[in-house]
C-alpha cells in the first residue's frame, strides 16, 4: 500500500465517513474543508484511488460531488475567448504575459471561486454530502489555490477537500507543484 493509499483510507477516509464531519475536518466552522497533499507525480493514481474512496463513501450513504478545477479553468477562459486564440496569443506575446493575463480572468472577470461556488451542491446536507475538488494542478502557475480557498470562506457548507499537488515544507506549509515559493498561511487541516 503506498503512502498516497494509506493515508486517503486511514486518516482522510475514517473523517469524511462520519455523520458530521465538519468539525473532524476543519477547526474553522466557516471553511469546512482541508487539503489532501500528495506529490504532482502522482496525480493519476491519486484519480484512481479518489474513485475508489468515492465508491466506499457512496456505498455508505455519502453523496460525493467532484469538482474539476481544470474545468472552472477552461470555462473561463472560453468565457472571454475562444481557445485557439489563447494558444495565438501566447505565441504572439509570450507565456508571461498569458499567464498574468488568465491569472486576471480567473480573479477579476470570470473569478474562480464563483465557478466553483457554483458547482457546489444545490440544498447541501453536511451529514451526506462530501466534496472532492481535483485537478488543482491545472491551475498551475497561473493561480494559486490559496487565494481560492481564502475567498471560499463562508461559501462552503459541507466537507470539501481539495486535492493538493504539492509539496510540504515544515508542518503546514505548501510549495504549490513542488515548485512555487512555499505559503505558509493556509488554514485548513493539511492530510
Amino acid at each position: 500500500m503506498s503512502d498516497l493509499e494509506y493515508r486517503l483510507k486511514h486518516n482522510l477516509e475514517p473523517i469524511l465517513e462520519l455523520s458530521d464531519p465538519r468539525q473532524r475536518i476543519s477547526a474553522y466552522h466557516d471553511m469546512p474543508y482541508a487539503l489532501f497533499r500528495y506529490d504532482p507525480e502522482q496525480e493519476f493514481d491519486l484519480r484512481k484511488q479518489v474513485t475508489l474512496l468515492e465508491t466506499r463513501l457512496s456505498q455508505r450513504g455519502k453523496r460525493v460531488k467532484r469538482i474539476s478545477l481544470a474545468e472552472c479553468l477552461d470555462d473561463a477562459m472560453r468565457a472571454q475567448r475562444p481557445l485557439e486564440d489563447w494558444f495565438s496569443a501566447e505565441r504572439e506575446q509570450g507565456v508571461e504575459t498569458i499567464v498574468a493575463t488568465v491569472h486576471s480572468v480567473l480573479s477579476d472577470y470570470s473569478p474562480l471561486v464563483d465557478l466553483v461556488a457554483a458547482r457546489m451542491p444545490e440544498g447541501p446536507d453536511p451529514t451526506r454530502d462530501v466534496v472532492f475538488m481535483l485537478r488543482a494542478g491545472s491551475l498551475f502557475p497561473v493561480y494559486r489555490t490559496f487565494s481560492l480557498l481564502e475567498q471560499l470562506k463562508g461559501r462552503v457548507h459541507v466537507p470539501t477537500v481539495l486535492f493538493y499537488p504539492g509539496d510540504l515544507d515544515g508542518a503546514a506549509g505548501l510549495r504549490f507543484m513542488g515548485v512555487l515559493d512555499a505559503e505558509h498561511n493556509y488554514r485548513p487541516k493539511i492530510f
